[in-house]
C-alpha cells in the first residue's frame, strides 16, 4: 500500500513539475535564445467567421520576455468600439521556473481612448496590459476573446512580428461560411518552415522553431522580408453597411457609394467664393492650384476616428464650417471643392509612411492607412497631400511617393502608382567659395539648391526660429570646428519645388598650422560622414530605397604667401550602386576649383553584395575627407655676397 501511495505521489509531483516546467524559461532551446529579447512559446489565433455580420477572434499567447527590450513584444492589447466587444481578457505571469507570480483580470487592464495629439474625437478604445516586471526572464500567458460585426477586417497573420524575437510555435486557424468568398494571399512563405492545412470551410497556417532575426542597417522593411498571410471576404460587413469586393472596380464603386456619395454638400456661399477665386481661369491644373491654396489657408489637420471603421470622411459641409478635418475629410473636401469649379479628382487610399508600402494589386480588400487626392492630367495623375499647410502643389514627398494606391471613382476603383523620384530628381546642387588665411581661419559662402526628396528633407527649416536655424547649420556642417554662422537666406520656390539656401560662415583654425604648413580637408560644404556598419556574416538582403544625386563646385582661394605642397588625387568610382567623381583643378597660383559629383542608385540587393556596397561608400568617405597641404613660400635672398 505504501509503495502504491508513493508511486501516486511521484506521479502527481511529476505532473505538477511538468506543468510548471512548461512555463519555465530554464530549458528553452539554445538556438531560440540566440539574438532574442523574447521567445513566443505558443501563439494561437482562432477566427470563426460565423456570418457576414459576425466574427469571433480567440487568442492565446505564451511569451517569455528575456530582458527589458522584449517588453514591447508582449502585445497584450485589444481594441473595441460600438461594433466590437471584448468578451474576455486575462493574463497570468510566471517566473523563470514556471511559478505563478500574478493573475491579471480584466479590471486590472488599462482602459483608454485611442486618441493621439491630433485627435479631437475618437470612438475607439483599447484595453491593454501595463505590467512592470520585478525580474527577468518571466513568462506571460495572455488570452482574449473578441466579437465584432466588422468582417471587412480579418486579422493578418505574421508568424514573426519583430526583430530579436524567436518562435517555438505559432498558428492561425480560420473557419468561414462557404458563400462569403473567403480568400487569402501568402507573402514570403515559400522559404520558411510554414505548414498550411486546408479542409472544407477552414484553413490553418502554422510554424515552429523560427529563429530570431537581427536588425541590420539598410535592411528592407520588415513586411517585405518576413512571411505574412492576408485574409479577406468578397462579401463582408462594415459598421452597418454590407460591402462587396471581388474586383477593385467593384470594391471602389462600393466605397464611393458607401463612403463618399452622401458627404458632398457644401454651402452655396463657399461655392460662390471659390468660383470667384478661380475667375476666368480655364486650365484645370491652374484651377486646382487655386483651390489647393484655398484649402491650405482655410483648414488644418486633426485626427477624427469616426464613421465606418474610421474610413468614412466627415461631411464636407462640416469641414467647411469647422475649418478642420483628418486626411479623409480634407481630401474629400478638396474633391468636392474641385468638383464645383469643374475639375475632376479622385479620393485615393494608400499606405503612407517613409518606407514604401503598396496596396496589394492582386488582393481586393480593405487596405491602407491614409487618404490623398489624385487629379488626372493626360496619362498621369497629380497627387495632393491635403493634410499639409506647407507642401507645394502636386508634391508627394517621401510620405506618399512611388507606391501603388487605390483611386475611387464613381464607376469603380483603380490601382495606380504615385509619382516617383529617381536619383536624378532627388538632387542637390552646391556652389560656393572659401578662403583660408595665413592663420588657418576659414571664411566662406555656400549656395545649395535642393529638389525632389532632398527638397522634402530640407524645406521645413524655413519655419524655424533664427536660433534654431543657427543650431541646424552648426549641426549640418558639424565637421567644421569653431563654426560661426554669419548670414542665412532661404528661398522656398514652391512653383518649381526647389529650396535655395545661401549661407555665409566663418571658422577659426579650420586648417592646422604646423611649421609653416597648413593642413585641412578641401571639401568644406558636403561630406559623407558615416559608413554602413560592418557585419562578419550579413543575414539580410539590403535595399537603397531612395537614391540621390549631388553636384558640388567650390572655389578655394589660397592665402597670400602660400603655395600648394600636396593635394588629393582625382577620384573616379563607378559601381552597381552608383558613381562618384572628385576633381581638384589648380586654376592659378592662388585659386583652386573643387568639383564633386555623387550618384547613389536605389535598388534591392542580395546580402552577398553588401561588402561591395560598403567598400563603395568607404572609398567615397575617404575622398570626401581628403586633405590638402599648403606650404609657406620661402623668401628669396636677393643680396649678393
Amino acid at each position: 500500500m505504501k509503495t502504491i501511495l508513493s508511486s501516486i505521489f511521484l506521479l502527481l509531483t511529476s505532473a505538477i513539475f511538468s506543468q510548471e516546467l512548461g512555463y519555465s524559461s530554464v530549458l528553452l532551446p539554445k538556438e531560440l535564445m540566440e539574438n532574442s529579447n523574447s521567445v513566443i512559446r505558443d501563439q494561437s489565433v482562432v477566427i470563426d467567421i460565423v456570418s457576414r455580420k459576425q466574427m469571433i477572434i480567440k487568442k492565446v499567447k505564451v511569451i517569455t520576455v528575456l530582458n527589458k527590450k522584449g517588453l514591447t513584444n508582449i502585445d497584450a492589447i485589444e481594441f473595441y468600439n460600438n461594433s466590437t466587444k471584448v468578451r474576455t481578457i486575462e493574463a497570468i505571469i510566471y517566473n523563470a521556473f514556471g511559478k505563478e507570480l500574478k493573475k491579471i483580470k480584466r479590471r486590472d487592464f488599462v482602459d483608454q481612448s485611442v486618441a493621439d495629439g491630433f485627435s479631437i474625437y475618437n470612438d475607439e478604445r483599447k484595453l491593454f496590459l501595463d505590467y512592470t516586471p520585478t525580474e527577468y526572464p518571466f513568462t506571460i500567458v495572455y488570452t482574449s476573446e473578441v466579437e465584432t460585426s466588422n468582417t471587412a477586417f480579418i486579422p493578418k497573420w505574421f508568424p514573426i512580428d519583430d526583430y530579436y524575437e524567436s518562435v517555438q510555435k505559432t498558428s492561425i486557424q480560420i473557419k468561414y461560411p462557404p458563400d462569403l468568398g473567403f480568400k487569402y494571399k501568402e507573402n514570403n512563405v515559400s522559404n520558411q518552415n510554414i505548414l498550411k492545412e486546408e479542409s472544407a470551410n477552414q484553413i490553418t497556417f502554422s510554424a515552429k522553431n523560427l529563429k530570431a532575426g537581427k536588425f541590420e542597417e539598410y535592411s528592407p522593411s520588415f513586411i517585405k522580408m518576413n512571411p505574412s498571410v492576408l485574409f479577406g471576404l468578397d462579401l463582408f460587413y462594415l459598421e452597418g453597411v454590407e460591402g462587396n469586393g471581388k474586383t477593385w472596380e467593384e470594391f471602389g464603386k462600393w466605397l464611393y457609394t458607401s463612403l463618399l456619395k452622401d458627404t458632398e454638400q457644401i454651402p452655396e456661399s463657399t461655392i460662390q467664393k471659390i468660383k470667384a477665386l478661380v475667375g476666368d481661369e480655364k486650365d484645370p491644373l491652374n484651377k486646382a492650384k487655386i483651390i489647393y491654396k484655398f484649402l491650405q489657408e482655410h483648414s488644418r489637420y486633426v485626427s477624427i476616428q469616426l464613421g465606418i471603421g474610421g474610413w468614412k470622411p466627415m461631411l464636407a459641409a462640416d469641414v467647411d464650417r469647422l475649418g478642420y478635418g483628418d486626411c479623409k475629410a480634407l481630401s474629400n473636401y478638396a474633391r468636392v471643392l474641385l468638383q464645383h469649379v469643374g475639375v475632376e479628382s479622385y479620393y485615393t487610399v494608400l499606405y503612407a509612411g517613409n518606407s514604401k508600402q503598396n496596396i496589394s494589386e492582386d488582393f481586393v480588400s480593405m487596405q491602407g492607412n491614409h487618404a490623398i487626392l489624385s487629379i488626372p492630367v493626360g496619362n498621369r495623375y497629380v497627387s495632393l497631400e491635403c493634410t499639409s499647410q506647407t507642401s507645394p502643389f502636386g508634391f508627394n514627398g517621401d510620405f506618399t511617393d512611388d507606391r501603388y494606391v487605390l483611386i475611387i471613382k464613381p464607376e469603380g476603383g483603380e490601382i495606380i502608382k504615385t509619382n516617383d523620384y529617381n536619383a536624378i530628381k532627388n538632387s542637390q546642387s552646391t556652389t560656393g567659395n572659401y578662403i583660408i588665411n595665413a592663420n588657418g581661419d576659414l571664411e566662406g559662402t555656400v549656395q545649395i539648391k535642393s529638389k525632389g526628396i532632398q527638397y522634402d528633407d530640407i524645406f521645413p527649416i524655413e519655419k524655424l526660429s533664427i536660433l534654431d536655424k543657427d543650431i541646424y547649420y552648426k549641426e549640418r556642417f558639424g565637421w567644421i570646428n569653431n563654426l560661426k554662422i554669419n548670414k542665412i537666406e532661404l528661398n522656398n520656390n514652391k512653383e518649381q519645388i526647389e529650396f535655395h539656401q545661401n549661407v555665409e560662415l566663418t571658422a577659426e583654425k579650420y586648417a592646422s598650422l604646423n611649421n609653416d604648413m597648413l593642413l585641412f580637408p578641401i571639401n568644406v560644404f558636403n561630406r559623407s560622414l558615416s559608413l554602413p556598419q560592418r557585419y562578419k556574416l550579413r543575414e539580410n538582403a539590403f535595399e537603397i530605397e531612395r537614391g540621390f544625386f549631388d553636384e558640388d563646385i567650390v572655389d578655394l582661394n589660397l592665402p597670400e604667401g602660400f603655395v600648394i605642397d600636396a593635394k588629393p588625387n582625382d577620384v573616379l568610382i563607378n559601381s552597381t550602386f552608383g558613381s562618384y567623381k572628385m576633381e581638384i583643378v589648380v586654376e592659378n597660383a592662388q585659386k583652386v576649383k573643387f568639383k564633386r559629383s555623387y550618384l547613389l542608385n536605389e535598388g534591392f540587393y542580395q546580402k552577398e553584395n553588401y561588402d561591395e556596397f560598403r567598400k563603395f561608400t568607404e572609398q567615397i568617405y575617404r575622398a570626401d575627407n581628403a586633405k590638402m597641404i599648403l606650404k609657406k613660400k620661402q623668401l628669396t635672398n636677393t643680396n649678393q655676397p
